[in-house]
């Protein structure tokens, strides 16, 4: 059954732990309706979206309630840098199909896509032309940016790409409205800065005062979290519940994941890194309700070969770049190691042995101070192991 059309409502496909749904709740929004596979995600939902109808997998949904606003920030495995990179095609991240199937049903006045911004290079950017020509075809216009996490106040350096569309209103009024333009990166010095000691080779994640993206998974296939230098030479690795905290949630969101089969320690780690900054929603769901005005004048039309821009916009299948920044706001924004307010863990001496290991083949630069801080970790945590082996 389709319900009557009503304001402000929300349908979200892939819908993890409801970060979406949280931001635009700030914004005025009422979710109607979630779609979400994963046991351990579907736990949270119910928990914090009492009452709210949830469907568990999107390729049996014949139907979804016509809605204001259908969201779908679909898998970004295929899409990746440190996934499969098998393109929009991939078994994953094609199964944005299903958006576009379900958006007859649905109505919307706006359609809002995330994912991550490697779909703007990989594979040449087929995944973005494949989704803006799908959207043309339907009679949709569309805008994107790429947009950073850190831009409101949270200290995690997270980008990801948000696409609005729709047939009846201007969406780059809504996503490309607001410029405050990026500042300049903070010095590692003194700051607490955060790493993936999963890498090392090729890449570092590093941040200087604020966490890299937080990830469901990790070079080594497991669901992990960065370690933090800290200004007094710890490294440490931040609470679970400060992790929900890095995502604009509040601390304890995915606690009812643990209720969920066996409990693994990874699990509530994939799924806030699974999920999106809820704060970023807050603020689309402000210019979804009133858009602002965009002056496209210095704008060039982009011809759709090779890697896309990090915004852009589309009407009537011609395309165009747009200049505006990662940060459409610029809100205040903690130090990293003022931020973080649940007991830390050092890092376990495997692992820090594990990363030093690995940046000695590596022909990385690493700012002054960093390895040596780390080569004097391993001496603790192997006292550590040590002493308690004696006991």
């Amino acid at each position: 059954m389709v319900l009557p059309h009503t304001a402000n409502r929300v349908v979200g496909l892939f819908a993890g732990i409801g970060g979406v749904e949280v931001g635009l709740a700030r914004a005025g929004f009422s979710t109607e309706f979630l779609c979400e596979i994963d046991e351990a995600a579907g736990a949270v939902i119910a928990a914090r979206f009492p009452g709210v109808p949830l469907h568990r997998d999107v390729c049996d949904l014949v139907s979804v309630p016509s809605c204001d606003v259908l969201v779908a920030g679909f898998p970004c495995q295929d899409l990746s840098q440190a996934g499969r990179t098998a393109g929009i095609d991939g078994a994953k991240s094609g199964l944005v199909q299903h958006v576009f199937r379900l958006l007859r049903s649905a109505n919307p006045r706006w359609l809002v896509l995330e994912n991550v911004p490697f779909m703007l290079a990989l594979d040449r950017g087929s995944a973005m032309r494949r989704l803006t020509t799908e959207l043309a075809s339907l009679g949709y216009r569309w805008a994107y940016r790429v947009v950073d996490s850190r831009a409101f106040g949270l200290p995690q350096r997270r980008q990801r790409v948000f696409l609005v569309a729709s047939r009846t209103e201007a969406p780059w009024d809504v996503v490309l409205a607001d410029e405050a333009t990026e500042p300049p990166e903070r010095d590692a010095c003194g700051h607490a800065c955060g790493f993936y000691w999963t890498e090392g080779v090729r890449g570092l994640g590093w941040a200087a005062d604020a966490v890299p993206t937080l990830k469901g998974g990790s070079t080594i296939g497991i669901p992990s979290p960065p370690a933090i230098w800290m200004p007094d030479g710890r490294v440490v690795t931040p609470h679970i519940r400060d992790a929900e905290r890095l995502q604009g949630f509040e601390a304890g969101w995915t606690e009812p994941a643990d209720a969920v089969g066996k409990r693994r320690a990874g699990t509530r780690w994939k799924l806030v890194g699974n999920a999106v900054s809820s704060p970023v929603f807050e603020w689309l769901g402000g210019r979804l309700a009133k858009p602002g005005t965009y002056d496209c004048s210095a704008d060039r039309p982009f011809t759709g070969s090779g890697a896309w821009p990090r915004a852009a916009w589309g009407d009537g299948g011609v395309v165009y770049a747009s200049e505006r920044s990662r940060w459409p706001v610029r809100r205040p924004r903690p130090h990293l190691a003022e931020f973080l307010k649940s007991p830390t863990r050092p890092l376990s001496e495997r692992a820090t042995a594990g990363f030093l290991t690995r940046t000695r083949r590596s022909s990385l630069r690493f700012p002054p101070g960093f390895l040596d801080a780390l080569e004097a970790h391993l001496v603790l945590m192997r006292q550590d192991v040590a002493e308690a082996v004696v006991r």
